[in-house]
């Protein structure tokens, strides 16, 4: 056997095996093996096995079968013991008719690997069957002036068994004037001859009846017999004669019915009756009686039932032509059977592999054997498939083919394919049969998960309900079944300061990312980490995708006041000129948000005032100033309440109240009025000595702090060269503010209203950021500075 193409490695050892065993078996020519017929199913006929030279159960490994010629099962093969047993009883006449020796060829297929032996099994003949004539009663006409010895052919019996077991004599009744001469065509076959020994004499006897006895060579022998019954007649000396003694003609097999195959003629030169021919079969079989038709008169032969070649290809017919006088003539007329191409091509599948591992470099599909009943270029076959498929077929022997991949196949490509195998006969017309088989490719797991995206974006606002859905990352794999199956997992952080597991967690399943706490975007405003997808192949691929989490800021920060402190200690009170004029800066509202954004993005307005109009404040920077020229009529004393309010939605906000006192100029000391409630209640005189007790007591308490504002300016000067307030070593004082927060003001502060050295009436005072203890040194001398605003106090916002 021949094998095609290049073998992989993984191969390489079946294929010397193969080969090896190729070897072994090319000396082991088709094996005959023979049996008697009629003989019962279940019979022994041979040990394949031993025959091969195969251990036991290796058919059976090997996936051995048995597949005859005509497909029928015939024969059954054990593939445990490897005994070839008979599995019907067997019909020699059935299955070869005339010819001798009756064969049966079948062949072994062995699939892995591939072997094909041929074998035979003989059919042995019995004597079954008994010689039978075609009539029951032969008639001879004998003239009565036939010279002893003349020869008188008479019809052969037919006998279905063949060899020794057909006929080998014929015998004739005791009688005085026959005897039965047996003779031996050139074709094998024994026919009788009836030999006159002795004259007749018609006027002493005008009939005879003899039995002609045929007798085969079987044991016990079988016999058969007909009467013979013999006419003597007057003298008749002119027999009819053919025009040939042999007709030849070429009829195709798709001749219709009724058709005339052919015309015989004889002559005969007497004259009456003994010059009348009629036409006769001398010899006829019943499958020749049922396909032709003579016409006795006219020796005109037609067809009356359809010919196929397949079946039969020649027939020979023995016609007689007798005058009326009892004489007669023989012709042969050979009718060979014209093959025409009436049958298409068969296909037989003896294996299908399917599926088959897509990364396989050449893996055998299929097995399968073609033939055609027909003959010359009409049984002469192409087998193909087609020209776009990654496979290939190799011819075996015996018209065996294998259909065979031309490489490795990609799953994800194509996972099935749907494969003709036509094959055409070479015939006119050309006839063809189509065969389709489906393969399919299993996966391998050769495509690792692909995400969607290679880096992911997700936005978290903060304050979040705890396990919540933050978004989804998504990969898919190629592959199928469990190699397409994803998981998802969080890889460990680059940043080893990054808690990722107490803020987020994957569902494994479908890749939904939720927050395993409230995040607050002041603490952290965005992080990153890498999520894996790995599928359940084996082994198991992956592949990684970016993820980065913002936090989007919430309102959730009401602004915070710097200045005014409104820490419950003494309020700060504005001094304003009496000569002020408009627009004149009061003072400066300093406050900061801890969000971002529009969150942080702050506006001020005057919610409550004393004198509405007076006063008016600076929506974006939150200065104070006034709104017109101040008169005498104008209170001393004012109270304004400033809304300071975020952008945020919904906004939030917080207040400050600022108390302003007129004053008509900076040399005056500051002495505290009473309420404008309690200064428009002049009339009343309680209400006046109630006011005068309130404004005493304001004083002391203002020449209190007075005299303790000064005691820490003196502190100061002793360390700062100029007139500035200087930053207080250790501990800030209870009073400072420490702010801290992202909005306008990204650090912490801390603030203090100071009174410029040597001024007894509070002309310029400022507001001064002083950076937490923990800072440096160096860092504290860069930040530190003074600023002086004359008429207001204004806030002075420093960025680190």
């Amino acid at each position: 056997m021949e094998a095609g193409g290049e073998c992989f490695p993984k191969q390489r050892q079946v294929l010397i095996f193969f080969l090896v065993l190729g070897v072994a078996l090319a000396g082991w020519e088709s094996r005959r093996y023979s049996v008697m017929e009629e003989t019962e199913s279940g019979l022994f006929v041979a040990n394949l096995a031993k025959d091969l030279g195969l251990g036991v159960g290796e058919l059976a490994a090997r996936g051995a079968r048995v597949v005859s010629e005509d497909n029928e099962p015939r024969l059954l093969l054990d593939l445990q013991t490897g005994e070839l047993i008979l599995n019907e009883k067997l019909d020699r006449e059935e299955m070869c008719g005339p010819r001798d020796p009756c064969v049966m060829h079948f062949q072994v297929l062995l699939k892995k690997p591939l072997g094909v032996f041929r074998a035979e099994l003989l059919v042995r003949d019995i004597n079954d069957h008994s010689p039978e004539f075609p009539e029951g009663e032969m008639t001879l006409k004998i003239s009565e002036n036939s010279p002893p010895g003349t020869v008188f052919p008479l019809k052969k019996a037919q006998d279905l068994d063949v060899g020794n077991n057909n006929i080998q004599n014929y015998s004739i009744s005791p009688n005085s004037h026959f005897h039965v001469s047996t003779r031996i065509r050139g074709d094998g076959r024994k026919y009788p001859e009836l030999v006159l020994d002795k004259e007749l004499d018609r006027e002493k006897q005008t009939e005879l009846r003899l039995t002609l006895t045929a007798l085969d060579g079987g044991s016990p022998p079988r016999s058969g017999t007909t009467q013979v019954r013999i006419l003597v007649l007057d003298v008749n000396d002119n027999a009819p004669e053919f025009a040939k003694t042999l007709y030849q003609v070429k009829v195709p097999e798709n001749s219709p019915v009724g058709m005339l195959i052919i015309k015989v003629s004889a002559r005969d030169l007497d004259t009456g009756t003994n010059g009348e021919i009629s036409y006769s079969y001398f010899y006829i079989s019943q499958e020749i009686s049922t396909t032709f038709e003579l016409n006795n008169l006219s020796g005109e032969v037609r067809l009356v039932k359809k010919l196929d070649f397949e079946t039969r290809s020649s027939y020979e017919l023995e016609i007689d032509a007798a005058d009326g006088g009892g004489l007669s003539g023989r012709c042969s007329v050979s009718i060979e059977v014209v093959d025409v191409n009436d049958n298409f091509p068969e296909i037989t599948i003896s294996s299908l592999t399917s599926p088959i591992p897509e990364n396989s470099p050449e893996t055998e599909v299929a097995l399968f054997r073609i033939r055609d009943r027909d003959s010359g270029d009409n049984g002469r076959m192409t087998c193909s498939i087609q020209d776009d498929l990654p496979f290939l077929l190799k011819p075996s022997e015996e018209n065996f083919y294998t259909l065979v991949t031309n490489g490795a196949l990609d799953r994800e490509t194509r996972a099935e394919y749907n494969i003709t195998i036509t094959v055409t006969d070479l015939g006119t017309p050309r006839l063809k049969t189509q065969h389709n088989i489906t393969v399919t490719v299993s996966d391998v797991n050769d495509n690792a998960p692909a995400f969607s995206q290679a880096a992911y974006t997700l936005r978290v606002r903060e304050n979040n309900s705890p396990a919540l859905h933050i978004g989804s990352v998504s990969a898919t794999d190629r592959d199928s079944g469990a190699n397409a199956q994803v998981t998802y997992s969080l890889l460990p952080p680059q940043d080893p300061q990054l808690p990722l597991a107490s803020l987020v967690s994957i569902n494994a399943d479908n890749g939904q990312l939720f927050a395993l706490r409230s995040l607050d975007f002041e603490a952290l405003r965005a992080f990153e980490f890498r999520v894996g997808a790995a599928d359940r192949g084996s082994p198991a691929l992956s592949s990684q995708a970016l993820v980065r989490v913002l936090v989007v800021d919430d309102n959730d920060n009401s602004p915070f006041v710097l200045y005014p402190l409104q820490n419950g200690s003494a309020p700060c009170t504005e001094l304003v000129p009496r000569a002020a004029e408009a627009g004149y800066l009061v003072t400066k509202v300093v406050a900061v948000d801890g969000d971002s954004g529009q969150n942080a993005w702050l506006s001020y307005q005057l919610l409550k005032a004393t004198e509405p109009g007076l006063f008016g404040v600076w929506a974006h920077s939150g200065e104070v100033r006034t709104a017109r020229l101040l008169s005498e009529r104008d209170a001393v004393k004012h109270r304004l309440v400033v809304l300071v309010k975020d952008n945020g939605e919904p906004p939030l906000s917080a207040s400050v109240t600022l108390h302003v006192l007129l004053v008509d100029g900076f040399s005056q000391p500051y002495l505290p009025l009473p309420d404008a409630a309690a200064a428009e209640a002049r009339a009343d005189p309680l209400t006046v000595y109630l006011v005068v007790a309130l404004a005493s007591v304001s004083s002391l308490f203002l020449f209190s702090v007075l005299v303790f504002v000064a005691v820490r300016l003196c502190r100061r000067s002793r360390a700062a060269s100029g007139g500035g307030c200087s930053v207080p070593e250790g501990p800030f004082p209870g009073h400072l503010v420490d702010v801290s927060g992202a909005g306008t003001l990204s650090h912490s502060y801390q603030y203090e209203v100071c009174l410029t050295e040597g001024s007894g009436t509070n002309e310029f005072k400022f507001l001064k950021p002083i950076f937490p203890s923990i800072l440096s040194q160096d860092r504290r001398n860069k930040s530190e500075g003074n600023s002086t605003f004359r008429n207001s106090l204004v806030g002075h916002n420093t960025s680190s």
